[in-house]
């Protein structure tokens, strides 16, 4: 097993990961009787994206010699009707400054961020937007 969720009342349930015992809380979103206090598990799911883009990237970057500490990632999704579901998650990957990377290993790392696996997961309808600002 991967993790373990106990409901607990009022929109909320704590996830634990099962190997290492943390525990994440969710909340409904205040657009769906929630208080939006903590990740919805929508908002979990563009945090997945966005997490498994960059993790993907520092495996092949440190295998390059590339030093992506600093890295910052936003995460955006949006919500759409009829019926309800994430349509759209935009990520926007920020590199330091500093960082020196040539053509050959741009092109790269955004053909990794297009290809991690919770992307190759995600239905073809949900738009996937990634920009890159080097």
């Amino acid at each position: 097993m991967t993790s373990e969720i106990i409901y607990k009342g009022e929109l909320r349930a704590d996830c634990k990961h099962l190997q290492s015992g943390t525990i994440i809380e969710t909340d409904a979103p205040t657009d769906n009787k929630g208080k939006g206090e903590r990740f919805s598990p929508t908002d979990l799911l563009a945090t997945a994206l966005g997490s498994c883009i960059i993790t993907t990237i520092g495996i092949k970057t440190e295998d390059m010699g590339i030093d992506l500490k600093g890295t910052k990632i936003d995460v955006s999704k949006v919500m759409y009707a009829d019926p309800r579901r994430i349509g759209e998650i935009e990520v926007n990957i920020y590199f330091p400054k500093n960082l020196n990377l040539d053509e050959k290993q741009k092109t790269i790392i955004e053909r990794i961020a297009h290809a991690c696996p919770v992307s190759k997961s995600l239905h073809p309808d949900l738009k996937q937007i990634i920009n890159f600002y080097y």
